[in-house]
């Protein structure tokens, strides 16, 4: 007997190239583990699927208004809803989501003050700290495929005069930054870069730097001057400071392309601030991500008071692995699975912090979980830059 009877799964009404969705698999794997599933009316549609293609596959299924989808005992949603819609959810049931807890003070307040009990997708981890539900894979190819894309446009195939290989400067070491160096050296695309060894081009190399390099200016000059990519991979112990402040820019070449990976906010009202790692560049999603040094969005979407005057292209969306959607979406089921075989069984109220390996994830990721593992600390104290936000999203 499951101790969680129904699944609301309402659309994230994001930007019109958001298209990812639970597939219809996944809804029956939580059907079959007793479940009852609910689709907010267009829900199928949005990931080019229909309602026939739920109901072929599993009878627990039914359509559903916006408002019924988020009243249900578990609402599950990738990207987390809008702040104002978190009423329509009830008090004593779960918002599964991305939520990110430490970068979104507001957001932690409100549910607290709903007595929502929420869970953060980006927040399940192991005994080791490391994550359970993230596709870093797909946020690290799809921006450097981006990048490699625009430089294509100045030179077809990859090939310059001067022969030499495209060099790629990543910031960060981390999961995502790992990612960024195996996609760098290929072209950002297995296929191109196959095309590109057999027709003998120069290739690339990428060269990948911590705190210890980032955090000299002198070095970091050197190192922007050769760079024909420069790639933020960063996680930040002060998200109120740039890692690279926007004078610094001035230092790449004019052709270079700015690769925003790390994607995070401008926060100016948060204690501290959250800043952009890379200042004064705008932020991308799946409608738009290549932003020209004359585009608009420099103007419009840097907030007052951020330096934007050195400028180079630049490719940055919100949510990365979006670009290959049912990929993207087959990806997150793999790893949702056993997770919400555990959830379904145990409920909100049962995860403990001393049960099983996916119990203990999810107990980590909840927001009781989370308080209390933080309350020594004060929660301001507690923000810190997530250069894997964008792998979540």
């Amino acid at each position: 007997m499951t101790a969680i009877i129904t699944v609301g799964l309402p659309r994230m009404m994001k930007e019109t190239g958001e298209r990812r969705i639970f597939l219809p698999d996944f809804v029956r794997y939580l059907t079959d583990l007793g479940a009852t599933v609910f689709l907010e009316e267009g829900y199928a549609e949005d990931g080019g699927y229909t309602f026939a293609d739920y109901r072929k596959v599993t009878d627990a299924v039914h359509l559903c208004s916006r408002e019924e989808a988020f009243r249900k005992e578990l609402v599950l949603v990738l990207r987390s809803p809008e702040e104002n819609e978190f009423s329509m959810l009830m008090p004593g049931n779960i918002l599964m989501s991305m939520l990110h807890y430490p970068t979104r003070t507001h957001r932690v307040e409100l549910l607290k003050s709903l007595g929502v009990n929420a869970i953060s997708l980006d927040g399940i981890v192991n005994d080791q700290n490391v994550r359970l539900v993230e596709n870093m894979k797909a946020v690290a190819w799809n921006g450097l495929e981006a990048a490699f894309d625009e430089l294509e446009k100045r030179w077809p195939g990859l090939r310059r005069k001067n022969g030499g290989p495209f060099k790629v400067l990543i910031l960060g070491t981390g999961m995502v930054g790992k990612h960024a160096a195996d996609a760098a050296t290929k072209l950002g695309r297995v296929e191109r870069n196959n095309r590109h060894i057999a027709e003998g081009g120069p290739g690339a190399i990428a060269l990948s730097v911590g705190r210890n390099i980032t955090g000299s200016p002198e070095t970091m000059r050197a190192l922007m001057q050769q760079a024909d990519i420069l790639v933020d991979a960063t996680q930040r112990r002060d998200p109120s400071q740039p890692v690279i402040p926007n004078a610094w820019i001035a230092w790449l070449p004019e052709h270079a392309i700015i690769v925003d990976l790390s994607v995070d906010p401008y926060l100016l009202d948060d204690v501290p601030p959250v800043v952009r790692g890379i200042e004064g560049i705008p932020q991308g999603n799946l409608d738009k991500y290549v932003f020209t040094p004359d585009d608009p969005a420099w103007e419009t979407q840097i907030p007052a008071g951020i330096p934007c005057n050195n400028r180079r292209t630049t490719v940055s969306c919100y949510s990365w692995p979006g670009i290959y959607p049912e990929a993207c979406m087959k990806h997150y089921a793999t790893q949702l699975e056993p997770l919400m075989a555990v959830l379904l069984e145990k409920g909100y109220a049962g995860l403990s912090p001393d049960g099983s390996y996916f119990e203990r994830a999810l107990y980590r990721a909840t927001l009781h979980g989370w308080l209390k593992q933080h309350e020594q600390i004060a929660l301001p104290q507690q923000m810190r830059s997530y250069s894997e936000e964008a792998a979540a999203r």
